[in-house]
Order: C-alpha cells, then sequence, then structure tokens
C-alpha cells in the first residue's frame, strides 16, 4: 500500500526537496503541502493523510499547535505526526511530543532515515531510534515533568518492565524480540499492554514514561 504524506514546512526549497525526496521512495506519496499550520491542519483534515510531516517552527500556527489539532489527546481519530527540526536539542520537540507526535527528525536527515520514519509512523509505530531522539527525551525526563508521572492502572509485569525499558532506548519490535527471546508476536501484545495500563497511546509515550519515571536507570 502507499504511504499517503502531507508535507508542511514555511521554507519553500525545504517543503520542495523533502517531497521530492520522498515522492523519489517506493511506496510513499505526497498528496498536499502546506507552508503553515492553519492551512496544514485544513488539509490534514480534509485529506487524511496517513502520516503527517510538520516543521516545528511555521508562522500563525506552530507545529506544536497543528499537531495537537490533529493528533492530540482530545483528537478521537488522530493522525501520525512526525516532526522536523534544525536543532537537536529544540525546547519544542519534546512539547511536540507531549502534543501526540509519534517522533521527530532532523532536517539534515538522509533519504532513508526519512522514509523509515514515514513508513513506522504509518505503520502505527514511531521513530525513536536515533540516539538523539533518546538523548532528547533524557534531557527533558532529567529537567523533571510537568506533572508527577501517572501510575500505571495495573502492575507492570516483569517482561513488560524489559520491554518498556526496550521500547526507551530505540529499539525496534524486532531488535526486542531477538534480545529477549520471543516472539515478534508477543513483544507488540506487550506494548499494547503497556499502552493499556500506562494510559498512553504509541511508543513515544511509553519512552517518555519509562524516563520520567526513572526505569532507564534504575535498569541500567
Amino acid at each position: 500500500m502507499t504511504v499517503r504524506v502531507l508535507v508542511a514546512d514555511d521554507q519553500e526549497i525545504v517543503r520542495t526537496g523533502l517531497t521530492m525526496i520522498l515522492n523519489a521512495q517506493p511506496g510513499i506519496e505526497v498528496v498536499g503541502e502546506a507552508a503553515d499550520g492553519r492551512r496544514a491542519v485544513e488539509l490534514a483534515r480534509r485529506l487524511r493523510p496517513d502520516v503527517c510531516l510538520f516543521d516545528i517552527r511555521m508562522p500563525g500556527m506552530d507545529g506544536i499547535e497543528a499537531t495537537r489539532a490533529v493528533a492530540g489527546p482530545s483528537v478521537a481519530d488522530p493522525l501520525a505526526v512526525v516532526v522536523i527540526t534544525t536543532f537537536d536539542l529544540d525546547d519544542y520537540v519534546y512539547a511536540a511530543l507531549r502534543a501526540g507526535a509519534r517522533g521527530f527528525l532532523l532536517k539534515e536527515a538522509g533519504p532513508a532515515l526519512l522514509a523509515q520514519a514515514v513508513h513506522a509512523a504509518a505503520a502505527g509505530d514511531a521513530l525513536i531510534a536515533p540516539s538523539v531522539t533518546t538523548r532528547l527525551l533524557k534531557a527533558f525526563a532529567d529537567a523533571g515533568p510537568a506533572a508527577p508521572p501517572k501510575q500505571p492502572i495495573e502492575a507492570l509485569t516483569d517482561r513488560e518492565e524489559q520491554v518498556l525499558v526496550a521500547v526507551a532506548r530505540g529499539r525496534t519490535n524486532k531488535e526486542i524480540a531477538d534480545e529477549l527471546f520471543i516472539t515478534l508476536s508477543t513483544v507488540k501484545s506487550h506494548i499494547t499492554s503497556l499502552m493499556t495500563k500506562l494510559g498512553v497511546r504509541n511508543r513515544v509515550e511509553i519512552a517518555m514514561w519509562a524516563y520520567e519515571t526513572n526505569r532507564t536507570r534504575t535498569r541500567g
């Protein structure tokens, strides 16, 4: 199946470049472009793309607001959003993840990583493998969450704790399966259970919860 993508960036040269790169990738098609956040939200709601690729800094409505509008906690049928930024420690990135983004990329990311992020988001996954992503999450977790992390509705099993830490460290489902000697379907079941128990919607939020509760430290 072809992954339909909406690209939003206020810089025409960047927007054009992203569109050209994505359209050149097998199984990906850019179905819309926007130069600001408001237009991005309008197109996202009308076109219902598989993935929205939003720049963080846009005029009128920035990428955080746009992300919250189409993927936030109050959205009944959220879209998959990947945010892009120029700086790997941009303060806005963490807020965008909080707003519902499934991951983020640097604008300097190559075609392969860009395509990987799009396919991952379309599949309901999240690109948190690059070291920059986990480093950013850790940096903000060290600074302390805006509010105390909520407790799981049910205690996590030992295996779920292992999967939790692996997700926070950026491991893919296949890597987790190989590390823990379990099947891919079992990994997916554990991740689904984690989302239910933690009250989160994707693995980026799982990772943030793990960092905020110091799970990654206590387990090496």
